[in-house]
Order: C-alpha cells, then sequence, then structure tokens
C-alpha cells in the first residue's frame, strides 16, 4: 500500500472520530493531510521506503493562537492512536521528528518558505529553493475547515509570477550555456575527465530545473528530479537526453556524443523558450536567451541582478 493512500485511510478510520468527539471545539480550525517531507508525500515510496519514518500517520495543521492553547491536548490524543494499521507499523526516526502529528500553520510554512504567509512580492518568491516549495505544495490535505492552510498552499502552487519566472530561467540558461555548452567540451579537449564530470553534473542538474519551470512545477529534492517529471508534457525528449547523459561516461571515447546531446538539449530548451514568447533569439547558445529573459524583467530588483543569481 503507498503511504498517502494508508494515511487517508487511517485518519478517516481514526482521525476525523477523534477530532469530531474528542476536539469538536477546536475542529473549525484545523486541517488535516500530509504534506511535507518524505517520499510518500510525492507519492514516490515503494518496499525499500517502509523501513524509517513510514507507517500510519497525518498531519494536524492549526493556527498558533489554537497551538498554544490546545496543541499540547491535540498531540497528546493524536500519540493515544493506535501505532498500528492494516499490517502497517509507524516507524519513527529522531531525524523525522516533526513532520507527522499537530503542527501550526504558521510553522510549517515558515520552514519552507521562511515566510509565515504566501509570499507578498517577487523578492520574497525568489528567495525560497525551488526543492522547499516542492516540500511545502505536495502530498494531499484531507480536510480543512478553517481553509487558512489550503489558501497559502493554493497560491504557492499557483507558481511563480513571471518576473519571477523569467530571472529563474535566465539563470540557467547562463549556467547551461557556462557548464555544457562551453567547459564541458574545453574540459574533455584537456582530457580534464574530472571537470567534465563536474561540468555534465552542473548542466544535468541546471537543465533539469529549467524543464520543471517550463512544466510550471517546483522541482523536489534531487533524488526525486528524474522521477517527478515522468508525467511531464513539454520537453519530454530533453529528459530522455538528460537521461542519457548520466548514463555514459565521461571518457574521450563518448566525448563527441555527449557535447551533442548537450547541444541537442540546448536546442530544444531555446526552441520551447521562443515557444512560449520569451525569447525571439535562435541562436543556440543559451546565453543569448538568458540575457534577452533578463532584459524583458520589468521588476528594477530583479532585472539588476547577476544573470546566474538565483
Amino acid at each position: 500500500m503507498k503511504g498517502m493512500e494508508l494515511s487517508k485511510a487511517y485518519f478517516e478510520n481514526y482521525g476525523r472520530p477523534m477530532i469530531e468527539k474528542q476536539l469538536s471545539q477546536y475542529a473549525p480550525y484545523i486541517a488535516a493531510g500530509l504534506v511535507g517531507e518524505g517520499s510518500e508525500c510525492l507519492g514516490f515510496d515503494d518496499e525499500l521506503s517502509q523501513d524509517h519514518d513510514f507507517g500510519p500517520a497525518f498531519c494536524l495543521f492549526v493556527p498558533q493562537k489554537i497551538y498554544n492553547e490546545a496543541g499540547a491536548l491535540m498531540q497528546s490524543l493524536y500519540d493515544q492512536l493506535p501505532q498500528s494499521f492494516m499490517g502497517y507499523q509507524r516507524i519513527n526516526t529522531p531525524q523525522a521528528a516533526g513532520r507527522i502529528g499537530v503542527v501550526p500553520i504558521e510553522a510549517f510554512y515558515m520552514k519552507y518558505t521562511g515566510l509565515e504567509h504566501a509570499p507578498k512580492d517577487n523578492m520574497q518568491w525568489f528567495r525560497i529553493p525551488e526543492s522547499f516549495l516542492s516540500t511545502a505544495t505536495n502530498g494531499e490535505v484531507f480536510m480543512d475547515n478553517l481553509g487558512e492552510f489550503t489558501q497559502i498552499r493554493n497560491s504557492l502552487k499557483a507558481f511563480y509570477p513571471e518576473d519571477v519566472l523569467k530571472k529563474k530561467l535566465a539563470a540557467r540558461c547562463a549556467k547551461m550555456a557556462q557548464a555544457g555548452q562551453y567547459n564541458y567540451p574545453r574540459s574533455m579537449k584537456r582530457n580534464d575527465c574530472q571537470a567534465a564530470y563536474f561540468a555534465c553534473s552542473e548542466f544535468v542538474k541546471t537543465a533539469m530545473s529549467a524543464v520543471y519551470l517550463l512544466n510550471g512545477e517546483y522541482m523536489p529534492y534531487y533524488k526525486w528530479i528524474f522521477r517527478g517529471a515522468e508525467g511531464f508534457v513539454h520537453l519530454k525528449e530533453s529528459v530522455a537526453k538528460l537521461k542519457q547523459l548520466t548514463q555514459t561516461p565521461d571518457t574521450a571515447q563518448y566525448a563527441e556524443y555527449k557535447t551533442d546531446l548537450i547541444e541537442n538539449i540546448c536546442i530544444e530548451i531555446g526552441r520551447e523558450l521562443n515557444r512560449r514568447g520569451y525569447t525571439k533569439t535562435t541562436d543556440p547558445f543559451l546565453q543569448l536567451h538568458g540575457e534577452e529573459l533578463m532584459r524583458s524583467i520589468k521588476d528594477y530588483r530583479l532585472s539588476q541582478l547577476h544573470i546566474m543569481v538565483d
């Protein structure tokens, strides 16, 4: 059974009755679900995931004021719920403390975004790492009587404002050009396979981020980057090529092959930027696309940053 399915069934069997019977006075303020860290929140868990921090569990999200008043009571009642359900035993480790149980809404979003509320301007958006936005918006909300948790969640899921997106894409273009189109072939010509390895790694991760941005999704923790891209509509061929890059050694034998793959990926991303109307240049060198993106940014604070700042 997938962790999210288990969590939802456990909540319906034990969590919802607990709220209705023992926490009825606080029920109007409670949101419940499974959101945050853990492969089950992304739907990527499998049998190997079940050896740690797995099992029947859920989160109760409440405003800080309610947490101060009744958080201890709520957590006590939660802790009294069965530790096993449908043949699964809850396995907790110290590293996962705070992932489940009662959590203040403000503390949850502060942990991942640095804000107790949805971002209010471009700079607040810009400062939040993509992987943290992925973590803050994954999983499922089973109920939300107050609506506050879901309101912030929906604001984050609506994705970046246009200028922030352009700035991030500009940075991706510049880094892809530097690491992949420039430094990778130069490193191979010097027979510096170690530098080439790092250049290719930088290129792959940056290109995957660009693919996520152009699919309107936040890129997750590195472990799940390729897994999370399996259902993408845009740039599927580029993802396949990027996988090939990770599976091909950085040796003289494959230097030309990998250089060509990198160039083809850059061409495809450039064409997607053209298709969106973000850039007009058809030059395959992505640095030029990045510079054009920078010129189109209206927010002065973002437009004055170094092209690679992200």
